[in-house]
């Protein structure tokens, strides 16, 4: 049986020990700061009996929770583990010196793996000795209820190594998908970023509210895209196919696409948004908000579970 090691004990984190041990796998997590290891498993068994409430796992939250154990040291995290899933800050030198290490804690067969949102690989393993089993794991928050990751190797990263990983993402049901080669903020981030950066731009222009910007996308694009990609959307949106949809279409969406161009979150508008969502929430309901959000995801995969692909 794979054994998990989760290095790093914050929200994604304990997301991923949530995501191994309800598939039945032994976790060890660890954290860099003191305490903060042992207090994620109150945080977890709290998250485990929301999902068992919902319906999203039948087994016990309790048994769930028990295959989850909090390290004192790195080593101690890693000792024993097929895959090291890391969850460090968001900057290259401390992933660097982490990986370093767990390069030097971890035997060769020993996948390790990073839950970067934007930093490839490849900046922080190329003077690894193990460098070809090291690769980008790269989530969607909160991992236990969006099953989707991104695998993204650098050039030397081996393919078997990916192929292990995928198999592993896909017996503890999330939906693993690999990129071909590296790219900057991998794919999950860059569709995101052009379509906020399209939002930010109509409020900008005075084309319409930040209100019913966000309308048009959760009671809109955003139905459709709950369960079809856009690929699967535009060959659906017209008789035949995608070919009918691009020559119907693509004149138009073409058009629009020459006036995108790149925008850089001018502070005016960042102003006037940030101004709008603090009338609509004010910040001290910000995490009962986050809340709901998470409720609403458990219900949505309740949902999508019950109807199957």
């Amino acid at each position: 049986m794979d054994k998990i090691a989760i290095v790093g004990a914050g929200l994604i984190g304990r997301a991923w020990a949530m995501v191994f041990a309800r598939a039945g796998l032994p976790v060890t997590l660890w954290d860099k700061a003191p305490g903060v290891a042992e207090a994620a498993l109150g945080l977890i068994a709290e998250s485990l009996a929301d999902l068992h409430a919902a319906g999203l796992v039948t087994e016990a939250p309790a048994a769930i929770a028990a295959r989850i154990a909090a390290a004192e040291t790195l080593a101690d995290c890693v000792a024993g583990a097929t895959h090291v899933q890391e969850n460090g800050p968001e900057r290259l030198l401390p992933k660097q010196e982490l990986f370093a290490e767990l390069d030097r804690l971890c035997g060769p067969e020993v996948v390790l793996a990073s839950s970067t949102s934007g930093i490839p690989a490849s900046d922080f393993t190329g003077n690894l000795r193990g460098r070809g089993r090291c690769l980008v794991a790269h989530p969607v928050n909160p991992p236990y209820l969006i099953p989707l990751v991104e695998l993204v190797g650098a050039p030397w990263t081996d393919p078997a190594v990916i192929a292990r990983t995928r198999a592993l993402m896909d017996r503890v049901g999330q939906v693993p998908v690999v990129a071909l080669k590296e790219t900057r903020g991998f794919v999950l981030n860059r569709l995101q970023a052009a379509l906020v950066a399209e939002a930010f731009r109509m409020v900008r222009d005075g084309v319409m509210s930040p209100a019913d910007v966000d309308a048009c996308v959760k009671d809109g694009l955003g139905l459709r895209w709950s369960f079809m990609g856009p690929f699967e959307t535009i060959d659906l949106n017209a008789p035949g196919g995608v070919a009918d949809y691009v020559e119907r279409f693509g004149p138009l969406m073409g058009g629009i696409t020459e006036e995108q161009t790149p925008y850089d979150y001018d502070a005016a508008t960042v102003e006037r948004v940030t101004e709008a969502r603090r009338a609509a929430l004010p910040l001290e309901r910000i995490a009962g908000r986050s809340g709901w959000r998470d409720r609403r995801l458990m219900a949505l995969a309740a949902h999508k579970k019950g109807q199957g692909g």
